[in-house]
């Protein structure tokens, strides 16, 4: 997994936290697990969109997170208070109080892992800011707890993740990230993302009606999930995302089932694909966000350009990114006197 850097002792009065979105480069639902939850069989790619979070410590044990976005859930029913509470448990702190101020840039229930990035990124932040010194192993366990994206949204990068997400491998890949073969060679991946503020997709649903329409085709034993992972380990995306070779069309199971369902999905596509030099274009997650990935940033930002009409006309929102090497990270502190 993405190494974290060793905790830091020394108390902090105040620390600023990234949480990065993600998108998935390939979904496959492989079946059905004894827990009820599908097994899948993932290959999830962090971005530089990212959320911030500014965390202070209060002396009345209390957890106040507030967000500029009105709709969003501030109490227990929000993953970074979640997160908090979860992670005093674990210490036995129940003296422990936080004050978090969610700068949200990452759209909301979009299938980017928003709300999981932000919990991951408390339990990076406070772990920190209490002191609690607790490792990387620890936190991703407390992390599974919490959510299937949680994990991967706190070591981040390009990683297989299979189980519902949480059992995580490290793709090997250059330091600098996942490379794309373009038409003038290997260069950085980069994404124009693409979302209808007004379209949603719930997961649940998304889920549920996969197994509707593939389930006489679910994979049942754990040998056959197995022989799937290899697949995907030893398939022809790994490799061209070290720039060996061309991209290949990208997979997403949910995509199948929520694409004939959900006309904003379908005419964010074809607007992908009409750009000029994408290399693959597909749903993140289930959904409703849509990208293109382009061999560089100034790709990506000229097929924006190229589309800015049409996607105002359609109304949806756009953000060029880059494909980041990390996930959650504690970017400022402010030390304790």
């Amino acid at each position: 997994m993405t190494e974290m850097r060793p905790m830091d002792p020394c108390p902090v009065d105040q620390l600023t936290v990234e949480a990065p979105a993600k998108i998935n480069l390939h979904l496959e639902v492989l079946g059905l697990r004894a827990d009820g939850f599908h097994e899948l069989a993932m290959v999830m790619q962090s971005l530089d969109l990212a959320d911030r979070l500014a965390i202070t410590p209060r002396g009345d044990g209390a957890i106040v997170l507030n967000c500029g976005v009105s709709s969003l859930p501030t109490d227990g029913g929000n993953l970074v208070v979640r997160a908090a509470e979860l992670l005093r448990q674990q210490a036995g702190r129940p003296e422990l109080g936080a004050t978090i101020q969610l700068e949200k840039r990452i759209p909301i229930g979009a299938g980017l892992a928003g709300g999981s990035s932000d919990g991951a990124a408390a339990l990076l932040g406070l772990n920190r800011l209490w002191g609690l010194q607790l490792d990387t192993a620890s936190l991703l366990q407390l992390a599974a707890q919490l959510g299937s994206d949680v994990p991967f949204t706190l070591s981040g990068g390009t990683q297989l993740c299979f189980g519902r997400g949480e059992r995580l491998e490290p793709v090997a890949l250059s330091p600098a990230g996942p490379r794309a073969l373009g038409p003038e060679g290997p260069g950085e991946l980069a994404v124009l993302l693409i979302k209808d503020p007004v379209a949603s997709v719930s997961t649940p649903w998304a889920y549920g009606r996969c197994r509707e329409l593939r389930g006489d085709f679910y994979l049942e034993r754990e040998s056959e999930f197995e022989q799937r992972r290899r697949s995907l380990r030893d398939g022809p995306l790994l490799a061209a995302l070290q720039g060996q070779r061309a991209l290949p069309p990208l997979r997403n199971d949910l995509q199948s089932v929520v694409e004939p369902e959900q006309e904003s999905v379908r005419a964010g596509l074809e607007l992908l694909r009409s750009a000029i030099d994408p290399l693959a274009v597909a749903m993140s997650g289930s959904g409703p966000s849509l990208f293109a990935l382009f061999a560089g940033l100034e790709r990506a930002e000229a097929a924006r350009e190229q589309l800015q009409a049409a996607l105002t006309a359609g109304g949806f929102e756009a953000w060029c990114c880059r494909c980041s090497h990390q996930g959650a990270r504690i970017t400022a502190t402010v030390q304790a006197p």
